[in-house]
């Protein structure tokens, strides 16, 4: 899927933030204005050939941003769990199960919310009041969208 947003190493990789943010703003992953989630594991890769067949590397407790599980050029599909805009790198630390249940839990309520607005999921993320409210609504059901700062 292409999706409106990529998530790039230089958002969650440990090393690569901090060469992009500094080293005092690379100690946090990259902060989305559209979270819909968290989730935390390190990047780790399973090449199919030559050489080191697990490459593993540290990531920061990071955020789901809604412009990941929304496609470019279509409205009435959304990703469920692997499938988000992501790179190869970064879908490393994406694709473990607990931050795709996040995933699937954020879109199964992007679609509840979008149906309850008669609105379109895209929609939501456009529009920064219905943002704001699907936030709140996801927050108010126990989905956390930014990390505790005295957990980091």
């Amino acid at each position: 899927m292409k999706a409106e947003f990529t998530i790039l190493e230089e958002h969650v990789g440990a090393e690569n933030r901090k060469l992009v943010a500094g080293e005092e703003a690379g100690k946090k992953a990259a902060e989305f204005f559209d979270s819909v989630g968290t989730g935390y594991y390190h990047i780790d890769l399973h090449p199919s050939s030559q050489g080191d067949n697990y490459i593993d590397f540290g990531s920061l407790p990071f955020q789901i941003p809604l412009g990941a599980l929304l496609p470019q050029r279509m409205d009435n599909l959304l990703p469920a769990n692997k499938n988000i805009g992501t790179t190869h790198i970064t879908n490393g630390c994406y694709r473990l199960h607990p931050v795709e249940w996040s995933i699937g839990e954020a879109v199964g309520s992007l679609i509840a919310f979008a149906q309850k607005k008669k609105t379109w999921p895209r929609a939501v993320r456009d529009n920064k009041n219905l943002l704001e409210e699907f936030q709140n609504w996801i927050r108010s059901q126990g989905l956390e969208t930014h990390w505790p700062e005295n957990n980091l």
